[in-house]
């Protein structure tokens, strides 16, 4: 506990509430702002092209100069893919486990960024000491090792941030979790708890790993043919345990996926995967070995599986394709909203003739906490105010419910939004206020370029296409030259469609004439007024509405 009297602490999450992943939670305590995890959320459906999406941090760049660090959980794209943005933004030092800064290193190598970011590497007996603060750490169970909670403790207590995390009592070394600093943290007084709650939802305790090795070490067992398994690049744990199942059935293995390959190198080259030697192949030496003596592990871009799966099944992928007789395992979790996407590629998969195996087989298992490991981390801290983080809406309510059922009252208990204040001061805990918010859309290299209005468009155009007139003028002579010349894209077949492009045509004459008589010309006025009478007359013909250009030349 800081010995400085703290007068206002203020929790504020800039992502990783009402969502999954995207994770960013700003806690300051007095004039110092401590950053817990930048990472990054894949795109929902109805954000057409869009490739990342990175919470705004206005809030952050408008307050730099009181930021005193970055701290990171772990190495996945949730909590670290965001890193560069923030950095470019804002100069603060970064401070994670080894395998987690090594892993961002690997990113800004990628990025170009500078290279004067400071790193410290912190582990789960570190402490560093701040102005009016101290700030601890505690091991974790994740599905990558080097996994922690962050502990900043003020005169008023602790703020704790889990991290993601479940319990397994099979856990490895490497994946072990610090069950008694957690608890030497709960006696010592829990301010406020931010919790993980992305399978809240779900019942009981999380699989064991122990029984998912013992699943794929038969799987292989079995298989007659190729084995291809489909996982999120940096899941080390499961790349260990395929690696393992392969060493035990004399299996080679073969790497697919920039991303995946970026994180096997760095945790091989560290020690956090253990593969003995022979191992691994080339995917040029794949055709050196029969079927049943072959694994391929895939991933796709942004470490998505799903879309490599995909073109493997279509026999588009540029290095391996699906065939009759192929064992594929899917081991990995669909984000919300990819279900549909999922469905669609088990459905190819089995048409190209391969045998498919998913999480109800046993061959894949969260990496998150269920309710009683959740109830057992509020047990062990013992909070007097709670906070669920890192989780869709009603995944917070029902981690909400499990702190409530072991007897916290709902008034310690906040639900928060992105951009909410919840502030500490004078004894109490209470909402007061909010600041910017939202997401950064990334498309390409593009960063921040592509708002509501352009996704609004890119809807528009995907649904109903586009409606171009091309229309050439000679004000002198107060004549349309030229056209109206229409072009569909999208929207209807222009031959088969002669009645309504006449009518369409028949009213741009209409308005160009009338405007051309007129003693003033404006062009935005004609324009609009074209795209207004053409877009009631479209809708009463095709009940759709297409995006309206229209192009007034002069000569």
């Amino acid at each position: 506990m800081s010995k400085t009297k703290n007068e206002a602490i203020r929790i504020i999450p800039l992502g990783g509430v009402g969502e999954i992943g995207k994770n960013m939670y700003v806690v300051e305590v007095d004039h110092e702002i401590f950053i817990i995890d930048a990472g990054l959320m894949f795109p929902e459906n109805e954000m057409l092209g869009i490739d990342i999406v990175i919470p705004d941090i206005q809030y952050l760049i408008e307050n730099k100069d009181r930021v005193k660090g970055i701290f990171l959980t772990h190495g996945h794209e949730d909590s670290i893919g965001a890193i560069s943005y923030v950095l470019s933004k804002i100069k603060a030092p970064v401070y994670g486990t080894k395998l987690t800064n090594a892993l961002v290193k690997s990113r800004l190598k990628d990025a170009k960024m500078p290279e004067d970011v400071k790193f410290f590497t912190v582990h789960t007996d570190s402490l560093l000491n701040f102005d009016g603060v101290q700030v601890s750490f505690f091991r974790t169970t994740h599905s990558i090792p080097d996994s922690v909670g962050v502990c900043i403790h003020t005169s008023e207590g602790a703020i704790v941030h889990t991290g993601e995390f479940k319990f397994d009592q099979s856990a490895k070394h490497l994946y072990r979790p610090d069950l008694g600093k957690m608890a030497a943290i709960g006696d010592s007084g829990v301010l406020c708890l931010l919790s993980d709650s992305t399978e809240a939802e779900r019942p009981g305790y999380t699989t064991s790993e122990g029984v998912i090795a013992n699943q794929l070490t038969e799987t292989f067992r079995t298989a007659k043919g190729r084995i291809i398994v489909a996982c999120f690049a940096s899941n080390l744990i499961r790349l260990q345990q395929v690696f393992d199942a392969a060493e035990q059935n004399n299996r080679k293995v073969a790497v697919v996926g920039k991303s995946l390959k970026r994180v096997y190198d760095v945790a091989l080259k560290l020690g956090y995967l253990h593969i003995r030697e022979g191992i691994m192949i080339s995917l040029d030496e794949i055709e050196e070995y029969p079927n049943d003596e072959i694994v391929i592990v895939a991933t796709g871009n942004q470490g998505e599986p799903f879309e490599a799966l995909q073109r493997m099944a279509k026999k588009s992928h540029r290095l391996v394709n699906i065939t009759s007789g192929d064992t594929v395992l899917i081991t990995a979790t669909p984000s919300p909203g990819m279900e549909v996407i999922v469905g669609r590629t088990i459905n190819m998969l089995y048409k190209a003739g391969a045998d498919v195996l998913t999480a109800n087989k046993k061959v894949h298992v969260s990496g998150h906490g269920s309710q009683e490991d959740l109830k057992f981390m509020l047990n062990i801290m013992k909070p007097k105010h709670f906070v669920p983080i890192q989780g869709e809406y009603k995944m917070l309510v029902a981690h909400s419910q499990l702190a409530h059922d072991i007897g916290l009252p709902y008034k310690k208990i906040f639900i928060l939004d992105k951009g909410d204040v919840l502030e500490y001061k004078d004894g109490k805990m209470k909402m007061s206020g909010r600041v910017q918010a939202g997401n950064v859309l990334i498309d390409g290299s593009g960063v921040g370029d592509v708002g509501n209005i352009v996704l609004r468009d890119r809807k528009l155009l995907s649904e109903d296409g586009v409606f171009t007139v091309v229309v050439t003028i000679n004000r002198k002579t107060k004549a349309i030259v030229a056209g109206p010349e229409i072009i569909s894209r999208g929207f209807v077949y222009v031959r088969e469609s002669e009645e309504l492009i006449e009518g369409a045509s028949g009213i741009v004459t209409d308005v160009v004439q009338t405007y051309l008589q007129k003693g003033s010309f404006e062009w935005s006025a004609i324009k609009q007024d074209i795209r207004d009478q053409l877009n009631y007359f479209l809708f009463n013909k095709t009940r759709r509405r297409p995006m309206i250009l229209p192009i007034i030349m002069e000569v």
